[in-house]
């Protein structure tokens, strides 16, 4: 018997496969890799390592931004479409369920942990919606749900399972402790940018601007302070690492911008080539170098030679109206 895990690497996740594992089922966890997770390290590999069990990562396509920018279900607190979301994962979960001969899906699902996507109605909701009525059993709140297939056919012991219910975490701390999963998972954080305004903000803008919305879109959100003064999209790096990163990702008819001989950002100018955008631009790198003149120049290239423009570095009240 197999059984197929939703898989984050967090507490839930790992508590969730550990409590089907110990009755005997073979478990494989899948992890979704999605543009908008905020966490860094892989938790999930290692908790799979840990518990013994196989890990496929699965990365997403640019069709997930689809549900992000036309959620069913609506959003969150910020850009959040919760629900949407867990559809899916669910979804793309099932149609891998007969390519490794799985017979149901566990999730770490808490009841009443998140208040969008873990309230009873919401939790059947995502089951129907994904097709697998009776097929997601939720190992830590099993005995406040009802009785799914695998726990009827006698396949899932229910009597081993968990009625954690809420947002306290102290019940699955004291759980991973009886199973010596001290150290295995990591701390409560991260979790889904979208839920962070500064970042929701930024989805947003790119979704009224762009039809089409790539992941490198997504990505070069997580870099730099971003602006916007109508077609232009101006990305401005705060340190070393994120200037590389974004003239690695310029595109080749983007411009960057930079001014030489004094520590400087790169600024990446999007969706606009007018002189009114470049001048701005440079305006924008001049007042985020180190250069103390005024006025500044300002080195600007696509894929060619550099070009030079001499302008005064913009103002705070500027900066302000075109921040995003």
């Amino acid at each position: 018997m197999k059984a197929l895990a939703l898989f984050s690497g967090g507490l839930d996740s790992i508590l969730a496969a550990k409590l089907i594992l110990d009755q005997g089922i073979e478990v494989i966890a899948v992890t979704f890799s999605l543009p908008i997770a905020a966490e860094k390290e892989d938790h999930a590999a290692k908790a799979t390592a840990r518990l013994g069990i196989t890990h496929l990562k699965v990365e997403v396509g640019d069709e997930y931004l689809e549900v992000v920018r036309n959620p069913t279900y609506g959003y969150g607190s910020g850009m959040n479409p919760c629900i949407d979301c867990r559809i899916y994962m669910l979804w793309e979960a099932k149609k891998r369920m007969s390519e490794i001969g799985a017979a149901f899906i566990i999730t770490g699902d808490v009841l009443g942990e998140r208040p969008m996507s873990q309230h009873r109605k919401a939790l059947e909701l995502e089951e129907q919606e994904a097709g697998l009525d009776g097929l997601i059993v939720r190992p830590l709140s099993a005995k406040l749900l009802p009785e799914t297939i695998p726990e009827r056919e006698g396949w899932v012991d229910r009597a081993k399972l968990m009625a954690i219910r809420g947002k306290s975490r102290k019940p699955q701390i004291a759980l991973a402790a009886q199973f010596g999963l001290q150290g295995a998972y990591p701390s409560p954080s991260g979790g889904c940018l979208l839920t962070y305004q500064e970042f929701a903000a930024k989805v947003k803008d790119l979704f009224e601007h762009d039809e089409r919305v790539t992941m490198r879109d997504i990505e070069l959100l997580k870099l730099g302070r971003h602006f916007r003064s109508g077609a232009a999209k101006l990305i401005v790096g705060r340190n070393e690492s994120e200037n590389s990163r974004l003239v690695a990702q310029k595109e080749p008819d983007e411009y960057a911008f930079e001014v030489p001989d004094y520590g400087s950002p790169i600024t990446i100018l999007q969706g606009s080539h007018t002189q009114e955008a470049i001048e701005l631009a440079a305006r924008l790198t001049a007042r985020y170098s180190d250069a103390r003149a005024d006025p500044v120049m300002v080195e600007y290239w696509t894929d060619g030679p550099r070009m030079r423009i001499t302008v005064s570095p913009l103002k705070d009240d500027e900066l302000a109206r075109l921040r995003i």
